[in-house]
């Protein structure tokens, strides 16, 4: 997981951390519904995910923090992970792939209408794109408001932190913009009204 901020993002570890493993069940069973041959892992931090799905098809993965890329390329040297953006024209460098995964990224860009266009030409027709990211809805909302819980959930002072605060309906109308038809969202992590994150899963058409 990553950003696409000034500050970098710095890692220190090649291993999953708590969001990987809260969202990783979902993915899992997403990957076997779908079956891709190729996936393209967009803001993949220290390759961790990838190397979690790499013994079922093969992975790419990109990632501006170099900390990030530094630690995944050591770690993980069989896998193809580089420095790149959402912002970059990924299509022209890496091709198209079956499905593209992109774990808790969009709310940190400036320009989400950017990275949507980037997993739309990423996507082969009828490919798969998996974006996650925190969810955010009425009664969530609600609860943090009445348990004083709103500063820090929208902590202002991390730098290089969240930016965007998706709905299913903000994210869905992201999505359909570029051309993609949202299948479901999966909510992960706690009672579905309450949430952690919420997962889109989004079909170019053939």
């Amino acid at each position: 997981m990553s950003e696409e901020q000034n500050a970098e993002y710095l890692y220190v570890s090649h291993e999953t951390n708590d969001s990987h493993n809260i969202l990783l069940p979902a993915v899992d069973k997403i990957v076997k519904e779908f079956s891709p041959s190729t996936i393209f892992d967009l803001g993949c931090g220290n390759g961790s995910v990838a190397k979690h799905l790499s013994d079922r098809c093969v992975v790419t993965g990109i990632d501006p923090s170099k900390s990030a890329v530094a630690i995944a390329n050591k770690a993980y040297p069989d896998i193809r992970i580089e420095n790149g953006s959402a912002y970059d024209d990924l299509r022209a460098r890496y091709g198209t792939f079956d499905m593209v995964l992109s774990l808790e990224v969009v709310e940190h860009l400036y320009d989400p209408r950017a990275f949507a266009r980037n997993v739309y030409e990423l996507l082969n027709p009828g490919g798969v794109a998996v974006i996650s990211t925190p969810y955010h809805g009425y009664i969530k909302n609600l609860a943090l408001a009445v348990t004083g819980r709103m500063d820090a959930h929208f902590w202002a002072l991390w730098d290089g932190g969240h930016i965007k605060f998706w709905s299913i309906q903000t994210l869905s109308a992201l999505l359909n913009e570029v051309g993609l038809e949202v299948v479901r969202f999966e909510r992960v992590g706690r009672i579905p009204s309450l949430a952690k994150s919420m997962i889109a899963i989004a079909q170019k058409p053939k």
